[in-house]
């Protein structure tokens, strides 16, 4: 808190209390020492937390620990290289390419060394872009990535401020191959957590839009107006707009018609029909479908007016649902890589995650909890006391939870194991 607003409060807290009558020895005190009145609820405003952000406690905690490192595990099976980019670059690098929804969701900081504009990251991808400009060179690369976030809005009306962000990315690749090996992989971790929910993918192509606009020589009002109404879904007056467009029949049956790609291409135009580049883009969305119904006997659904990235990404996208949750717990998609000096842009695909969203669909593991008698421990000798080490650090080995109490008190919850001595042996007994 600033001193000026501590001034402020204070004044604040004067004029209160010279405006209520007290007796002459409290008047004395509240108006000495103002702030005294107040304390408990500045005690308490204190420990509020900024809406967005929660503390991860306890089950939750180790929960998320163990998601992260399972996660991450079948990543690097699967040949992805983890890194681990830093908190804080300098915007030049972290912002260079980005959306304006990402530059808007980035903490801006001063960096106290050089007096530069430094931002906290509220994605990791831009900073994979970065570390593959630099060390990816010119064949295919693999990187995979867990760490946390941060951004200045929450994403959704209970959205995380804070989360937990995990993807994976292929570089210098422009196949359907991989984005389809990112989806098996996607798939191969969410079925090693044996969720208790199914995932569901909605597919897009940004390609499409992209290219009816190039042959509708859209102006950027235009095409921002028709991106507009895709997201309301107002067909009435998508529809209305459409007539006063070039090739404004073919805009209106990406809406219409955009979830099944056969009975687009036979609404499309001639012209729309005979493009190499819609062409190639639809039949993309129909053999992905097809994979991921074969393969994964998961639900598909398709919408082509998806263009939230529309200036990020280039191709295939994809949202990954848990049952009938609003907001998606998997975002992925292709897109173009940095361009360094020397090369062109290289081609990319990738997908990131939450890893908090997880934590309701899943369950750890019951555990073993073993607690020390306190009186056998206080009165083991020597050598007992060295059994007893040895046998404690074997248990924590088998995955128990030994707790060694300090006193009589020094009890946690749902113990389901007790290590006593009897017998001239320390046994293990289940509670």
């Amino acid at each position: 808190m600033s001193v000026s607003s501590d001034s402020a409060k204070l004044a604040q807290l004067n004029t209160t209390n010279e405006a209520v009558a007290q007796p002459a020895e409290n008047t004395a005190t509240s108006t000495s020492m103002p702030y005294l009145n107040n304390f408990a609820s500045d005690v308490a405003n204190s420990w509020l937390l900024p809406d967005g952000v929660v503390d991860v406690l306890f089950e939750d905690a180790q929960k998320q620990e163990v998601l992260r490192h399972k996660l991450t595990q079948q990543l690097i099976t699967h040949g992805y290289q983890l890194v681990n980019p830093p908190m804080i670059e300098f915007t030049e690098s972290l912002l260079s390419d980005a959306s304006e929804d990402l530059k808007r969701q980035t903490f801006k900081i001063i960096d106290q060394l050089t007096g530069r504009l430094m931002g906290v990251r509220a994605d990791i991808t831009p900073q994979i872009l970065r570390i593959d400009a630099h060390h990816g060179g010119t064949g295919i690369a693999r990187y995979c990535y867990a760490g946390d976030v941060i951004h200045t809005l929450p994403s959704g009306l209970f959205g995380s401020r804070t989360p937990l962000q995990l993807g994976a990315e292929i570089f210098g690749c422009g196949e359907l191959a991989a984005d389809i090996e990112l989806i098996d992989v996607l798939f191969s971790m969410v079925n090693s957590l044996d969720m208790s929910a199914t995932l569901h993918i909605d597919l897009g192509h940004v390609a499409i839009f992209k290219r009816l606009a190039e042959l509708a020589e859209l102006p950027v009002h235009d095409t921002q107006q028709l991106m507009n109404l895709y997201a309301n879904k107002n067909l009435p007056e998508l529809k209305r707009v459409c007539q006063t467009l070039p090739m404004g029949d073919d805009f209106y049956a990406l809406a219409r018609f955009g979830h099944d790609m056969a009975h687009l291409l036979a609404k499309l135009s001639a012209t729309a029909q005979q493009d190499t580049q819609i062409a190639t883009a639809v039949d993309e969305l129909q053999r992905l479908t097809a994979h991921l119904q074969e393969q994964w006997q998961c639900p598909v659904s398709i919408d082509v007016t998806e263009l939230s990235g529309y200036h990020y990404h280039t191709g295939i996208v994809f949202n990954g649902y848990i049952n009938s949750e609003t907001q998606p717990l998997v975002r992925g998609g292709r897109f173009d890589g940095m361009q360094s000096y020397t090369q062109q842009p290289r081609q990319a695909t990738g997908f990131s995650m939450d890893v908090s969203r997880l934590l309701a669909h899943t369950q750890l593991d019951t555990p073993s909890i073993v607690l020390v008698d306190y009186t056998a421990l206080h009165n083991a000798d020597k050598t007992q006391k060295q059994t007893l080490l040895q046998q404690v650090e074997s248990l924590r080995q088998q995955g128990y939870r030994v707790t060694m109490p300090l006193d009589t008190q020094d009890h946690p919850a749902d113990v389901t194991h007790r290590l006593s001595f009897a017998d001239n042996e320390w046994q293990l007994q289940s509670v």
